[in-house]
Formats: structure tokens, sequence, C-alpha cells
């Protein structure tokens, strides 16, 4: 019987090249890919380990260890376009984006998906942690948490569509982290391989605000603005809203006795609000940009957990549907710094059942 073909995503990092390895063991036909997405000026002398997500070296290494075809795909256009663009103009609007969510929608499990189905592969897999199974009640594809729970990705792929899925392995979903690393060192990996990636694969120099500075020098002078605080007091001034995030404390510039925090970004006035830490709780916002992954969506109300940032807890909560596109989130628990921007994930269980960009917050029945 002819075997599977898999076109695998190789970052050159530890998880995608244990992947690799993973699938040529349960039988597939394994064809390597590592998408070129960003470069920086210089970066091809940088060591391996302080490189963006494009490690082509250790990709290759790995590849040829193993004996499966191996390219390198040029998507640093469509990355541009699809993930930096929208990075940037998040900011520039107020907002904290997450470019992880953006790639894997639109570029990871998009152009990729696209790439496998032209060249006639019957799956594409990833590094991901996060698992797939097919509902043959619903005939649906339902993405799960992964295994192992403090590695888990399915945040980030709330986004995928049912096609996508139908064409996605996660080799690495249903086992733990302790076993990716022992089949690493089968792998002849150089030491200084086996490091976590960073969190934005494209701001490898400094944060994101010398990022912005360099990318985009019209947030920087954007114009001067207010620092106030929720009673309308102005407390100074700020030389652009991008280079602040919700729940910021550090780097204010202002001195008032006590400890501040930026609580909201008003874009439209050129405004930072500044208040004390208890009003960076909130237990109430809404959602849109909506994407239902592993159900239909909802007509009413619905009652599941919501995470509001990766690394942040489950909690239960009430989702309200306010349109075809949009949700309002009522917590049980108030959450601090719910930020503008950034998504928010519906679980139900071991099944993430979808989610949507945040898009405000506050604490009263008042349209946004």
């Amino acid at each position: 019987m002819k075997k599977k073909q898999v076109l695998l995503g190789m970052s050159g990092g530890v998880d995608s090249s244990v992947a690799a390895a993973l699938l040529i063991d349960q039988g597939y036909e394994v064809y390597g890919v590592t998408l070129k997405l960003w470069q920086h000026e210089g970066e091809e002398e940088m060591p391996w380990q302080s490189r963006s997500c494009c490690k082509v070296g250790v990709a290759k290494h790995v590849a040829k260890q193993l004996g499966i075809p191996y390219e390198v795909i040029d998507l640093k256009e469509e990355f541009r376009g699809a993930v930096v663009e929208d990075f940037i103009r998040g900011y520039l609007q107020g907002e904290t984006p997450n470019p992880c969510v953006r790639c894997n929608e639109q570029i990871k499990f998009g152009a990729f998906v696209a790439l496998a189905v032209e060249r006639g592969m019957d799956y594409l897999a990833t590094g991901h942690y996060a698992r797939i199974v097919y509902d043959s009640l619903d005939r649906r594809h339902v993405l799960q948490r992964a295994v192992d729970e403090t590695k888990d990705q399915s945040y980030f792929l709330y986004r995928l569509k049912q096609d996508q899925l139908a064409k996605v392995l996660f080799p690495l979903g249903s086992i733990r982290k302790s076993q990716v690393w022992k089949r690493a060192e089968t792998l002849g990996l150089p030491p200084e391989v086996l490091t976590e990636s960073q969190e934005i694969c494209f701001v490898t120099q400094g944060d994101y605000r010398g990022f912005l500075e360099a990318e985009a020098p019209e947030s920087v002078h954007a114009g001067k603005g207010e620092m106030m605080t929720s009673n309308g007091d102005v407390l100074g001034q700020h030389p652009g809203i991008a280079f602040y995030t919700v729940g910021q404390r550090r780097g204010l510039g202002i001195s008032t006795g006590e400890r501040q925090y930026v609580v909201r970004l008003d874009a439209t006035r050129n405004q930072v609000i500044i208040g004390k830490e208890e009003d960076l709780y909130r237990s109430n916002f809404w959602a849109d940009q909506l994407n239902w992954v592993s159900v239909q969506g909802i007509s009413d109300l619905l009652q599941a957990e919501v995470k509001v940032r990766y690394r942040g807890p489950l909690i239960p909560a009430n989702l309200i549907s306010i349109g075809q596109d949009r949700v309002r989130v009522e917590l049980e628990q108030p959450q601090r710094a719910i930020t503008p921007g950034q998504s928010v994930v519906f679980y139900r269980g071991e099944t993430v059942l979808g989610g949507g960009i945040i898009s405000a917050s506050r604490d009263s029945d008042e349209k946004p």
C-alpha cells in the first residue's frame, strides 16, 4: 500500500524536528519545508538560536539526518502583508495584537495548507501541541487541547477552519514535552538549538517598541497626546499610544505618589487612561471577528470556559450572542488587564469551541 504523503513545516526547532521523526515512525512519507517568513539585516550570520522562526540550517541538518526531501519556500511578502502589517496597525490603533494567531490563520494553515493541496499531499503537519479528533455524530473535526497542558498551543489555533483541520496532523499533541526532549537527543541536534523559541519571531532584537520605530516611524511622530485619569484629570503627555499596553506600570513618566497603570487606550482621542491596579479588573467585555472551530456557533447563550491570554487560567463564563459576528463575554470572576486586540478562546472541557478578538471591556451594559 502506498504511504500517505505529509508536507511538514520544519522551523528548525526541537518540536518540528521531533515531529518529522515521529511521522516517519508512523509510516508516513515526509517532505520537509521551511517557510522563510522574515529576515533582519545580517541575520544569516546570527547563531541559530538567535534567529527568527526560520532556522534553515537546523531544519536542513535534521532532514538530511532523517533522509527526507527538504526545501525552503519564501513567503516573506505574504507574511509581511498578513501578519506584520496587522501587528503594526493594531498598535497604532491602541490595541495589542497577537501575531501568532494571525500567522497560524493566514500563513501556516492558510497558504501552507493550500500548498499541500496543490502538491497533492494527503496531509500537512506541524510541531504544534494540540489534538484533532473526528466527531462522527456531528460529522465535524474537533480541535482539542494537548495532553501536555503545560505546552498546549490550542489557544493559538482557534481560527482554523473545518477544511484545514481535515488536512492537518499534530504528531506532538498526544505526548509530553519530556518525551520530545528524549527523542530529540537521537537527532544529533546542536546543543544551542535545544532552547525554546521566542514569543514574537520577527522581533529578534530589542522589544516591540524598537520594532515599531524601525518599521513604522509614523508611530513615533503620530503626535503627543494626553495621559489622564478616567475622571478627566490630565497627568502629562505621551509620545504615541502605540508604545503603551493595558496593564503597563513602568515607563509612564508620571509621578502621583501611588502606583499607576495603563487601564485603557483611546485611539480616537489619542489618550492614555491611567488608574490604580483595581481599575484593571473587568468582569465583562465584547469580542468580534469570531471563528467557531469545533461547533457551528451559538444562537443565544452558551456556557463555557474562556482564556483571555495564552498563559491565563480557564474562567467560567456566559457567552451571549450579539449578531452574527459578536459576543458579549460575562466572566464568573473578574480578570486583570483584558486587552483589546488580544484573543479570547472558548473551551468546553478538552474541546476548543472557537474564539474571537477582544474589542472592548467594561463593567456595565453600555455598548462600546
